[in-house]
């Protein structure tokens, strides 16, 4: 049994060997390091969005969770309105003081809605027609308005906290109206009825 001993030249060889595969070994893990250290990142990144996206959906829901209710309540006061156009005629103290409890009921209700961001969107006469919070109910012809213009708000509407609830509704100027246009815009404008 003869062992044949290294001889010095293939000795050193070994050790470079050893040192480079240890380089190459401790560079992998480097690299490997670097790879979960930006997982590492994108995972908390993730969550920091995931968290902020609750948090806003939740301000939301919170924001908004009244705008059925609210759009439930505007028939009420519409109703209460067509009540006080047309009040009972008589000079009877009892029909005076029953419009007077009608009119402040009609106040309280429009100071709830105001105290919890409902906000009226009532256009006057010869404001430009707006199909974000306008809706056209009819065209006419107005010796005054220009096309596009508001000639009546027939319905209030109304937006809570910026989100449009319901729409105001109103009669528009036809294209065949004179006058100057609203916003700066010459005659013969276009006017969107399809919003």
């Amino acid at each position: 049994m003869s062992e044949d001993p290294q001889s010095p030249e293939e000795a050193p060889s070994e050790a470079q060997a050893g040192a480079e595969g240890e380089a190459d070994g401790r560079s992998a893990l480097e690299a490997e390091v670097a790879a979960l250290k930006e997982q590492v990142l994108r995972y908390a990144a993730d969550a920091e969005n995931i968290r902020r996206r609750a948090e806003r959906e939740t301000n939301d829901a919170r924001a908004y969770a009244i705008q059925k209710f609210a759009r439930d309540l505007l028939g009420v006061a519409d109703t209460l309105g067509r009540a006080l156009t047309a009040p009972p005629a008589g000079e009877d103290a009892g029909v005076r003081n029953f419009v007077v409890g009608v009119e402040m009921t009609q106040k309280a209700l429009l100071a709830a809605f105001e105290s919890n961001g409902l906000k009226s969107v009532e256009p006057t006469a010869g404001d430009r027609f707006d199909p974000h919070l306008h809706q056209a109910m009819m065209e006419q012809e107005s010796p005054d308005l220009a096309p596009g213009a508001v000639i009546q708000c027939l319905q209030p509407g109304y937006e809570l906290l910026g989100r449009l609830v319901r729409p105001a509704m109103v009669v528009v100027a036809s294209r065949g109206s004179g006058g100057a246009a609203p916003g700066g815009e010459g005659p013969g404008g276009r006017l969107d009825t399809h919003a």
